[in-house]
């Protein structure tokens, strides 16, 4: 009877032991990636990246993405900073669409609409660590979530992975779902807020953009994209040449927050770049590239006294996001590209950042 009872135990103690080893893989963290001066550390709170750091043109090393210095603080945050957004990012205007004759009612959270996926989209939950390289020729790290039906009022249940990788001074985004058991929309997106000067330098005003969009989704007073796809000529949204933000901002009101068509997007989805960002007194320069048919524009126009990184406070443009994504309220655009995923498809959106030096 002691064999018997002796044995249970011990397959007791051993689960245990199991499920308590998984418990501390999902605690929240911070995981650094790292290749000499360059490194990037990112949390498992809303797979998001928390600090980029990397040279100067004087070789003076600085932290250019907004952010905090607390955990807690991620938790509690309401900007998205180097957050992954989703289920579906952007806004799904009414907080509903149809798919398949099903009225779907969604967690309104901005307004009446749905913005980054709901009241607690995917910036809000603790993802696991599957897989983190800290270290050697390509460091990298892997997210993993699965999002059940019925989350935030999506159909289906949905199994995301997202994967950071650095290799020389670039970082790429691999963003990857499948859809379990039901036809369910589903946008992606980085929202890592840049400063390239520093995340403490001030505004982002004097920075040079470039995105290769001559059109636009045209949006309404909500911004709820109203289904036009307008061309950017003559307009303040016009940037297919390096504008210094500043000069073009002023016609816009608070600032950019807009989805520019990426030029020349097919349904082989090369990769393209989208968008160049020049921050002239350090010399630092981005390159966005991506396989998405889209790229928001923010400026951080609605930045107000957030206590950020070693107490530095973030106004208003304190910094800028270039968020890769499908057309925003696609769920509700028959003309926009298709978010719709089907069991059995798979989801994929690549992002590269690329870093370098001009003078």
């Amino acid at each position: 009877m002691w064999k018997v009872d002796r044995t249970l135990f011990l397959l007791i103690c051993c689960v245990v032991v199991v499920f308590s080893a998984d418990c501390s893989v999902s605690d929240v963290g911070i995981y650094e990636l790292k290749v000499g001066s360059f490194s990037v550390k990112l949390t498992n709170w809303g797979a998001g990246i928390v600090s980029v750091v990397l040279p100067d043109k004087d070789g003076k090393l600085d932290d250019i993405v907004l952010g905090y210095d607390s955990l807690d603080d991620y938790k509690n945050d309401k900007t998205y900073f180097g957050a992954i957004v989703g289920r579906v990012a952007n806004r799904i205007g009414g907080a509903k669409f149809t798919l398949n004759g099903t009225l779907y009612k969604l967690a309104a959270n901005d307004g009446k609409n749905t913005l980054h996926g709901g009241v607690k989209g995917f910036s809000d939950v603790l993802w696991k660590v599957s897989k983190h390289q800290k270290t050697g020729s390509s460091p990298h790290i892997t997210f993993f979530y699965q999002s059940y039906d019925g989350e935030e009022g999506f159909p289906g249940g949905l199994i995301v992975t997202v994967t950071y990788t650095i290799t020389g001074h670039n970082l790429l985004v691999k963003m990857v779902a499948k859809a379990t058991n039901k036809p369910t929309p589903v946008n992606l997106a980085q929202h890592t807020y840049w400063n390239l000067a520093g995340h403490n330098s001030g505004n982002i005003l004097n920075n040079q953009v470039q995105i290769f969009g001559s059109k636009i989704t045209e949006v309404d007073k909500d911004l709820i994209p109203t289904g036009k796809i307008l061309p950017v000529k003559n307009t303040p949204y016009d940037l297919l040449k390096p504008t210094v933000i500043s000069s073009k901002i002023k016609e816009l009101g608070k600032g950019y927050d807009i989805n520019y068509c990426i030029d020349n997007f097919d349904s082989s989805r090369k990769m393209k770049t989208a968008a160049f960002v020049h921050d002239k007194k350090s010399g630092r320069r981005m390159e966005v590239v991506t396989d998405q048919p889209g790229v928001q524009f923010y400026t951080g126009n609605y930045i107000k006294d957030v206590k950020g990184k070693g107490g530095f406070v973030y106004q208003e443009h304190a910094g800028l996001c270039l968020e890769t994504q499908n057309y925003p309220d696609a769920v509700n655009h028959p003309n926009f590209p298709s978010e719709i995923v089907v069991p059995g498809k798979q989801y994929k959106h690549l992002m590269l950042f690329k870093f370098s030096i001009q003078a």
